[in-house]
C-alpha cells in the first residue's frame, strides 16, 4: 500500500495544533509504513521526519480543488490529510480528510493571521454546514481527534462515511523534562497556553487570578496591545504575566513548575495543553465541557466556564495536604493514554481498513 500524507499544513517557523498534528502523526507513521510527504515549501521540512517527500501547490491556492491531478503522478493508494479541504478533484486513489473541530460554526471570527480573503471565505464556509458535508463525503473516509467531536459529526449528519478517532499527543513536552515525582508545586504559578479569541474565556481566569492573591497567572500566547490592556483592566488587582510568545524549553520550564495549567475555555476540538500539562504532572483545572472531560478524565478538576469563583476555589483546594502530589499523580497516568506512537498505529488501521474496502468494493 502505497500511503501519501499531506503535510502542507506544517509551519515554517514554530507548530501551531494541526502543524503539530501533522509532524506528530506522520513521524510515528514513517516509523511503521513508508510514507510520501506533500509540502508546499522547502522550509517545512525543518519540522518534519526525514522522508521521502514532493513538492505541491500550497492548500490556499485557488487551483486547490484540482491538487489530485498532480498527487496522481505519485501513483498512491491512499492519501491521508490532517484537514478536511484538499482537493480531490480527478483523484485516483483512496483519500481519508480529518476534522478537528465544530468550533468555528458556533464561533465564527476566524483566526486574524490568515489574510483578508481567507477569513472572508472562512466565514462564508461556516454559514451553512452543506460545504462540510461536500467535501467529506467526497473523501472514502473521515478522521476526528477526539470521540467527542465524532459525536457531533455524528449528530448533525456531516458525512456517509465511516468516522474514526484517531487523538492528539503531547510526546515532545513530556519528553523534554523529566522533574521526577514532587510533593508540590515549586511556585504559586497559574499557566494559560492558548489564543485570546473570545470563546476561549480568558475574562474568566484574569477574574479569577484577581480572587487568588499570592498567584501569578501567565499567559503565554501572543497577545495584541490592545488586548492586553483590556484584560490589565478587567481585574487591575490580578497579578498578570504577559509574555507574548514562548518557546519551546520556555514554555516546559513554565509549565513544569507551575501550580496547575487553567483554561476556561468555552469551545475545543481538543486540548493539547492539558495533555502537555498532565504529562509533566501538572494538575489542570478547566472548564467543564464534555471535550475537557473526555482528556482530562479523573485527573483534572473541573469548573462552570463563566464561575471566576469557581476556578479559584479549585486552584484553592490544590492547597489541601497531599491533594497536588494526588492530582500530579493521576495526571501523569491520564496523560499516558495519548501518544503519537498510539495514534500512529491507529491511522494505519483506519488506512489499511480503507483500502481494503475499496478493494471489496
Amino acid at each position: 500500500m502505497r500511503i501519501v500524507f499531506d503535510c502542507r499544513y506544517t509551519r515554517i517557523d514554530r507548530h501551531d495544533g494541526i502543524s503539530r498534528y501533522t509532524a506528530g502523526l506522520v513521524t510515528e507513521l514513517g516509523r511503521l509504513h513508508p510514507v510520501t510527504m506533500l509540502i508546499s515549501d522547502h522550509r517545512q521540512l525543518a519540522l518534519l521526519p526525514a522522508l521521502p517527500w514532493q513538492l505541491v501547490r500550497s492548500p490556499t491556492s485557488p487551483l486547490e480543488p484540482l491538487v489530485a491531478l498532480t498527487v496522481n503522478r505519485l501513483a498512491p493508494d491512499i492519501v491521508f490529510s490532517p484537514m478536511q479541504t484538499m482537493g480531490s478533484w480527478g483523484r485516483r486513489y483512496r483519500l481519508v480528510l480529518t476534522v478537528h473541530d465544530l468550533i468555528y460554526y458556533r464561533n465564527r471570527t476566524p483566526p486574524r493571521e490568515f489574510s483578508l480573503g481567507i477569513r472572508l471565505l472562512w466565514r462564508l464556509y461556516h454559514l451553512s454546514w452543506v460545504p462540510q458535508r461536500m467535501l467529506l463525503n467526497r473523501s472514502d473516509g473521515v478522521v476526528t481527534v477526539s470521540e467527542t467531536t465524532g459525536a457531533l459529526i455524528k449528530s448533525h449528519r456531516l458525512t456517509r462515511r465511516p468516522v474514526f478517532v484517531v487523538p492528539n499527543a503531547a510526546d515532545s513536552v513530556a519528553a523534554a523534562a523529566s522533574p521526577g515525582e514532587r510533593t508540590g508545586p515549586a511556585t504559586q504559578r497559574l499557566v494559560y497556553m492558548g489564543s485570546f479569541m473570545p470563546y476561549k474565556n480568558v475574562d474568566t481566569l484574569v477574574r479569577a487570578a484577581a480572587a487568588l492573591p499570592g498567584y501569578e497567572l501567565h499567559l503565554l500566547s501572543r497577545v495584541g496591545d490592545a488586548e492586553r490592556a483590556r484584560l490589565a483592566a478587567l481585574a487591575p488587582q490580578a497579578t498578570l504575566v504577559f509574555h507574548n510568545g514562548v518557546s519551546d524549553e520556555e514554555y516546559v520550564s513554565l509549565l513544569s513548575s507551575a501550580t496547575a495549567l487553567v483554561t476556561t475555555s468555552l469551545d475545543e476540538g481538543f486540548g493539547i495543553p492539558l495533555v502537555e500539562a498532565m504529562s509533566l504532572g501538572i494538575p489542570v483545572v478547566a472548564s467543564d465541557i464534555p471535550i475537557f472531560r473526555e482528556i482530562g478524565g479523573g485527573a483534572a478538576s473541573y469548573v462552570p466556564p463563566l464561575d471566576p469563583d469557581a476556578l479559584a476555589d479549585a486552584v484553592r483546594a490544590l492547597e489541601a495536604p497531599g491533594e497536588w502530589l494526588r492530582r500530579s499523580r493521576l495526571s501523569v497516568v491520564q496523560a499516558a493514554r495519548f501518544t503519537w506512537a498510539g495514534s500512529a498505529e491507529r491511522l494505519l488501521r483506519v488506512l489499511q481498513g480503507t483500502q481494503a474496502a475499496s478493494r471489496r468494493r
